[in-house]
């Protein structure tokens, strides 16, 4: 018996890889990070036991919980893995991308549980593609960064945002909702235009609620409920509106967002600070 690390996709139970499908469907234990993924979880047993480790919201007289800190979920997973059962540690997207399964691994690893993985589709490809948005074209982009846009004192380091901009490519942000106004600021500090085109995808792939909406890095897409994906660069401008169940708009002058320039910056005559009016300049 052992531990699988599943990625599931963006969240729609069709887009689960044969292997992936198989997996849930002779589980013993699934173990998820949130309600949203419950269509993918349906696919297990009845029998099988569901344990939730990440954030629930307040629902009427259940109070809200907080997600189970991730050294808690890789002792949980562990403590699983020595049961003798099928363990599906189920995660959105891909399990090695922005997801903490590598950590997870590391820790099976580490306390000798056999596990394996099956990749899933990153939403950082998934929600641009249901949005109409190739993250390649050749004459538009060669390269393409995958962000995760949360800060989190683990992380390695700071981004270097100068080597970022000059790549000139396609950059995805995932896990950055909270902090697109300060990564737009610091694009535009290390030099992209302010007039680099900006999607936000909201919800990708579920019908009735996946939202795009398209603005620049001077002049950002309001804040969406999540999850949201961002794309920064020329195919951000791309629509080739495939998906009947969502919509696409263009940010209101009214409604845009401002960057925030990098704390100890001093706007220069060629990257001043965005303003509001420039906002509008943007989208007259």
């Amino acid at each position: 018996m052992t531990v699988h690390l599943i990625g599931a996709g963006p969240g729609d139970p069709d887009l689960l890889t044969v292997r992936a499908a198989e997996l849930l469907r002779t589980a013993d234990v699934v173990v998820s990070d949130r309600p949203s993924s419950d269509p993918v979880v349906a696919l297990a047993p009845e029998r099988a036991e569901r344990v939730l480790v990440g954030k629930v919201p307040a629902d009427g007289d259940v109070p809200a919980r907080r997600a189970l800190p991730q050294d808690d979920v890789c002792r949980l997973l562990v403590e699983l893995g020595g049961t003798g059962r099928e363990i599906v540690r189920l995660k959105s997207g891909d399990p090695f991308v922005a997801a903490r399964g590598g950590e997870e691994a590391l820790a099976l690893q580490a306390a000798g549980v056999p596990f394996t993985v099956v990749p899933g589709i990153s939403a950082g490809f998934a929600a641009p593609a249901f949005a109409g948005i190739p993250v390649h074209v050749r004459q538009l982009s060669r390269v393409v960064t995958v962000l995760a846009g949360n800060s989190d004192p683990e992380y390695p380091g700071e981004i270097d945002f100068d080597a970022l901009a000059r790549l000139d490519g396609t950059i995805v942000v995932l896990t950055g909702r909270s902090r697109i106004r300060r990564i737009a600021g610091s694009l535009i500090a290390a030099g992209m235009a302010e007039d680099t085109p900006v999607a936000a995808i909201s919800a990708a792939g579920r019908a009735g609620a996946q939202a795009t909406i398209r603005g620049t890095l001077a002049a950002l897409p309001p804040r969406l409920p999540a999850p949201v994906t961002f794309v920064i660069g020329a195919v951000a401008a791309l629509d080739l509106a495939w998906f009947v169940g969502g919509t696409a708009s263009t940010v209101s002058p009214d409604d845009a967002l401002t960057p925030v320039p990098p704390a100890g910056t001093t706007p220069s005559a060629d990257h001043p600070t965005p303003t509001a009016e420039g906002a509008r300049r943007a989208h007259p």
